[in-house]
């Protein structure tokens, strides 16, 4: 049997999240059945980590073991062709037997999607959260650097998922304004790398910032939220569709 390791890029808008689920379209799901048909048999898939419903990739980390003697630029042509428009195979990669997407990963990086602007962008609706009221960015960056370094970010945390540890260390983390070429600056892209992260942990720091954003908070509310280890201390969880896996992290062998 051989390790593969598989870079993928999904539009999460149509499937009920990565995971498998009885009777409802997953990304996990489509990958298997195409390569199921490539291979001519059963191949199980793991991810780097379980994107929720509406939350889409750029470069998701997928780990598959196979008997199949096609090279992996052929396998990676093979799944291209046979993957829905809404998934794209980017990469694939023989890697040594053991590897584990998820705990083999040094890290991963978000990016969440605001769109500040009057009006709804109707080609954009399922890739940005739509907020109705122009927020400040500034603030909000100024708050997320609370953030910040290894912390207990239970403040963070939907239940659902519970981890042996809610410590996680936030390498970088930012907020900033942009634009589309010749129109306003109406969108803002919120950032976040860090060694790991808990369940909804993205979307609740994004809901939270909003809160400074909107001039509902200061910034050293962040910082009170963030101390408090309580997720009723934060803010609400941003809604799913502005969410992208942008990558994941290893080791140069793996």
């Amino acid at each position: 049997m051989r390790s593969i390791k598989l870079t993928l890029a999904y539009d999460g808008t149509a499937y009920a999240g990565w995971q498998i689920q009885p009777g409802k379209p997953t990304v996990q799901g489509v990958l298997e059945a195409a390569l199921a048909k490539i291979t001519g048999r059963p191949v199980r898939t793991l991810a780097s980590g379980r994107t929720d419903a509406g939350v889409h990739a750029l470069g998701q980390v997928v780990g598959l073991q196979t008997d199949s003697h096609l090279t992996v630029d052929v396998l990676l042509r093979a799944l291209n062709a046979e993957l829905p428009d809404d998934v794209a195979a980017l990469d694939t990669a023989d890697v040594p037997d053991g590897f584990h997407p998820i705990r083999d990963a040094l890290g991963k990086r978000y990016r969440y999607v605001i769109h500040d602007g009057p009006a709804p962008d109707v080609f954009r609706r399922a890739y940005c959260w739509h907020y109705r009221r122009q927020l400040d960015d500034e603030a909000m960056h100024q708050a997320a650097q609370w953030l910040l370094g290894r912390h207990d970010f239970s403040s963070f945390e939907s239940a659902g998922a519970p981890r042996a540890s809610s410590v996680r260390t936030i390498r970088e983390i930012s907020v900033r304004r942009e634009g589309r070429a010749g129109g306003s600056r109406d969108f803002i892209a919120i950032e976040v790398e860090a060694d790991g992260f808990l369940y909804n942990m993205v979307r609740a720091i994004v809901g939270t910032l909003v809160e400074v954003g909107r001039g509902a908070q200061d910034a050293a509310w962040v910082k009170k939220a963030l101390e408090a280890a309580d997720r009723a201390a934060a803010g609400p969880t941003a809604p799913p569709q502005g969410l992208f896996l942008v990558g994941v992290e290893y080791r140069e062998n793996r």
